[in-house]
């Protein structure tokens, strides 16, 4: 399998605080990965390494083979692209002028605005369904449409990688499944690799061909959801006691957590209204 994103010996800190150790990571090429594990584990930290906002402290990380730390800034720029979590806009900036953004890789002394940039602005308006608010300004929008306009600035950036730290955070059930759903079809119409952080495991399972459990800086298990994921698995990564079934509609594993809630018994007579 082609790799697109592989770590080798990757160890990151903050100050003398390790928080990945020496970690070997493959990310699969043209698939969905998605990073989980409890709060504190090294997830975020690992996303800004690979998107080489975070200095490793040894190791290295390689994108499609290539160290990305003796790439040219605007060379990576033009292969991968991040969402970071909670991105904040200046005040006023409207859609149009963020999403304008993404082309900025493209951009040179020589090399200004093109019919280019325009159509892939146009393409990436269009693919997240927010034409009609390109004249707004971001700090206007809803919470699912402000998300819908940073992806679509990443996607004029027009890289075969997406990176997104909790692309779903603050966000209802609804605009979490429209987001999840426009990233899954990028992926299936597209071929983009995309890597997120998520912390719904539920919806990780669903989504993802590829999943990454961390715990404690280290790599718990990785493959397809379907294998990987089971009980043991969350107990040692969450701490948590649970029940995994299948998902009634999609086949993946479902989470099903222990713990305290009302218990509605289904005897004839107990259930009311």
């Amino acid at each position: 399998m082609v790799q697109a994103i592989e770590t080798e010996k990757l160890t990151l800190a903050y100050g003398d605080a390790i928080i990945i150790d020496e970690l070997d990571l493959s990310i699969p090429k043209g698939e969905i990965t998605v990073f989980i594990g409890g709060n504190g584990c090294g997830k975020s930290t690992l996303l800004r390494s690979i998107a080489r906002l975070l200095k490793p402290k040894t190791g290295a990380v390689l994108l499609e083979g290539k160290a990305i730390a003796k790439m040219q800034t605007k060379e990576v720029a033009r292969q991968m692209a991040i969402l970071p979590q909670s991105p904040t806009a200046p005040e006023g900036l409207t859609v149009l002028q963020l999403v304008k953004q993404g082309r900025y890789p493209y951009q040179t002394w020589l090399k200004q605005w093109s019919e280019e940039d325009e159509r892939k602005v146009d393409q990436a308006l269009a693919a997240t369904g927010i034409e009609n608010l390109k004249d707004r300004p971001v700090d206007s929008l809803s919470g699912g449409q402000r998300q819908r306009a940073w992806i679509a600035m990443t996607l004029a950036q027009d890289t075969e990688i997406i990176l997104l730290d909790e692309p779903t955070t603050y966000l209802d059930m609804t605009h979490q499944i429209e987001i999840l759903d426009l990233l899954f079809e990028l992926n299936e119409k597209e071929s983009r690799t995309i890597v997120m952080v998520l912390h719904d495991l539920n919806l990780a399972c669903r989504y993802a061909h590829h999943i990454v459990a961390i715990k404690d800086g280290k790599i718990f298990a990785q493959g397809k959801p379907e294998y990987e994921i089971n009980s043991n698995l969350v107990k040692k990564v969450f701490d948590m006691e649970c029940e995994i079934t299948f998902d009634p509609l999609f086949g993946t594993p479902l989470c099903i957590p222990y713990g305290k809630g009302r218990r509605i018994m289904k005897q004839a007579g107990l259930l009311h209204g």
